[in-house]
This record gives structure tokens, sequence and C-alpha cells, in this order.
């Protein structure tokens, strides 16, 4: 199969020499490769300036990235064949790392997909195309999952933002098989019922579950608020763990309502409460009914989603961590500060739970640091990969 070109301007080509897998629009040589009348998603031989080859990308004329690296090899297209053989590498990762089959099997750029996301539920696979250029091969990725994982369904869950960047419609249903009447995740000793049609992104955060497992041990006959709590990843395993009651709070009753059944499902319902309401306005409710916890866990949405937002963001930052802060005692009490804002720096994070502590008179002690789990791997040439944030805190009187 012979390419048309993708013609690079002069020294464009260092981010890909480097391993990055990008292409900006203003890095084309467009006098020699027009972008006009490009096709979203189709495959083009990248060159540098000089006509030095160097792989294959698939492109999308009308964005900033306007083309993405699949392989450095300029004979090596993204078919059935290659999406096989990236899989088969993303399930050797997963298998070293993981006993059961839950996890994030295919994490985009990481695992060098570009625009491909797919969540693991055993005989469940979930399933995103976030590009152009994935959604062009969707059949093939349908038969590359089938033939490597042998599942019993595949479901589509392409409604995220991104989709809406590369103009593609959002579509969400049965892909492929028979789905089970329900969907669980295992993780840190507990099964989740897991609405992968209609709950958040795939259905599951899969990314903090190490953060979830540090907890463990320290909860025994404490009392836990799970704050943006979903459907209890956090604080279901602490109630199991020996945690004395665990509150969730969230926005959403549907959430609440998955809580609730996984509480069930789990043998502690009897030490678990909720609280519907939105973050902000149920930590004020619960300072003044006099409510107090020896752990509470943040574990927002991206608060910074665009480099614009920077300033909101943090502000937003520190007044979460600061209303939780009324809510523990003056010694002693542990807040798990979570983020999941690519924007936001770990150290900037640690600075703004600094200065909510220093405003109550307290200092934030930083005890332990997690980050996203094997099954979300850094790609080490683009550090937009690396996103999530968990600092545990001890607070204490000063």
């Amino acid at each position: 199969m012979t390419l048309e070109r993708l013609r690079l301007k002069k020294n464009a080509d260092r981010r890909l020499k480097a391993g990055h897998l990008w292409i900006y629009s203003n890095e084309v040589d467009t006098a020699v490769t027009p972008l006009k009348g490009l096709q979203p998603g189709e495959q083009r031989l990248v060159e540098s300036a000089s006509g030095q080859p160097l792989g294959v990308a698939y492109v999308h004329p009308n964005n900033l990235i306007c083309a993405r690296l699949i392989s450095e090899k300029p004979d090596q297209s993204l078919d059935l064949a290659l999406l096989k053989t990236r899989i088969r590498q993303a399930l050797t990762l997963r298998e070293t790392f993981y006993q059961k089959p839950f996890y994030r099997l295919v994490y985009g750029e990481s695992d060098l997909l570009p625009g491909l996301i797919v969540d693991r539920f055993d005989a469940v696979l979930v399933v995103q195309l976030n590009t152009a250029g994935m959604d062009a091969l969707r059949d093939e990725v349908l038969l590359a999952l089938r033939e490597v994982i042998q599942p019993q369904a595949i479901v589509w869950r392409n409604d995220a933002g991104a989709r809406q960047l590369e103009g593609l419609d959002a579509e969400v249903g049965l892909a492929w098989g028979e789905l089970p009447d329900q969907v669980l995740a295992e993780e840190n000793g507990c099964v989740f019922d897991v609405p992968v049609l209609d709950g958040q992104k795939t259905g599951w955060f899969y990314d903090h579950q190490p953060n979830r497992a540090a907890l463990l041990p320290l909860v025994k006959g404490k009392r836990v608020l799970d704050v943006f709590s979903y459907r209890g990843a956090w604080g279901m395993p602490l109630a199991k763990a020996g945690a004395r009651e665990v509150v969730f709070l969230d926005a959403s009753a549907a959430a609440l309502e998955g809580v609730q059944l996984n509480a069930a499902l789990n043998g502690v319902a009897d030490r678990v409460s909720t609280l519907c309401a939105d973050a902000f306005e149920g930590l004020q409710q619960l300072q003044q009914a006099g409510e107090q916890f020896d752990l509470v866990i943040l574990d927002p949405p991206a608060f910074i989603k665009r480099k614009k937002d920077q300033g909101p963001g943090e502000h937003a930052y520190q007044r979460l961590n600061r209303e939780a802060m009324k809510l523990l005692p003056p010694e002693d009490g542990l807040l798990l500060s979570g983020s999941c804002s690519m924007h936001l720096a770990e150290e900037r994070l640690q600075d703004l739970v600094r200065i909510a502590a220093r405003r109550q008179q307290q200092m934030a002690q930083l005890v332990w640091r997690g980050g996203q789990g094997a099954d979300h791997p850094v790609h080490p040439a683009i550090p937009e990969t690396r996103y999530l944030k968990a600092l545990l805190f001890r607070l204490v009187s000063q």
C-alpha cells in the first residue's frame, strides 16, 4: 500500500524524533502538502523537510493536533495485524501487574494506539474511539479485540467530548456479542456493579485503583467521608476493611443508588450512608450538622480542563480542600486530595493544600503520594499521559 506524504517544516521533526506522536498543524509544510482536501482519518507517510521518512500517521486537517503517529516504520500502516500486535503488547503489561481481568486494557498513545481506549470488565470490553483515525478502523478494532481477548461482549461508549472536536457523532450501545444482565468490576476486595451503557465515562474509573488500596490499612474503626464518590470505589473497600462508617457524597442520585447496590453486594450496607448534594454544599451541610470524620477523600472531576481555567480551577481546589479540612479533628485527621487535571502539577496541588491548611491554622504534612496505576502507563515523551495525582496529608495544629 503506497501512502501519500505529509511533509513537515524545517526542524518540526524534533519532537517526533524524541518519541512524541503528535504533529501540530503549524508544523506542516502546507506549500508542499496542503491540509485542505485531506480526509479526516486518512493515513499518510510523514516526511521531514528534507524528505526523510519519519513514519505513518493518521490525519485530521481541521484540528490543532492534525496528525498522530501510528508507527515509525514508513511501510507500516495501522491495520488489523498491527492492531492485534499492539493490543497483545498492552495485554501482556496488564497481565503482568493484575491478577484478575479488571483494568484499562488500552490507554491511547501510551499503548501506541492514539485515540483508542478500552476498559476490561472480565469478559466485557468497553471501547471509546476518540479520533477520526481510529473511528475509521472500527471494524478492525472490533475484530482485533475479538481475536486477542475473546470477550463475551463489546460495548461502544463513543460519547466523549473529544469526538466532537473530531467531527464525530456520539454513539453508545452494544457493538458485538451478548451483554450480561449485570457487569461487575472487582477491585480491592470488593465487587461493583458497573453501568457500562449509561454510567460516567466507560462506567468505571480504574486509574485510582492503587491509591484506593493504599488507604485500606488506615481505616479500622474510623469514620470516612468519600466526596465525589460516584459508585463507591474509594469508600466501599474501606467499609469492608473495617471502617466504622463511610458517608458517600455525590451530586448524582443515580450514582448513590449504585453505592447502595454495591454496599449490599459487599455486605456493608449497615456501615454506609449517602448524601446527595453538590460537593461544596454537601460539605457545608455536614459542617452545620457538627459532623466530624477521621478521613476525608476528595476525588473531584478536572477543575482545570484547559490552561485558561488555571486561575478559577486552582481556587476551586483550594476551597474544596479547605472545606474538607473543617470536617477533620484538630489533630491527626487524614485528607486524601486527588486531581485528574493534567494542567495541575503535583507540587502545585500540594501547595494549594498547604495554603488551605494555613488558613485553618493547621499544617498539612504530606505522608504519601500516588499516581495512576500500571494500566495507565505514562508515555515517556508525552507528559500529557501523566495526569493523575493522589496526595495523603495528616493535619496537625500549628
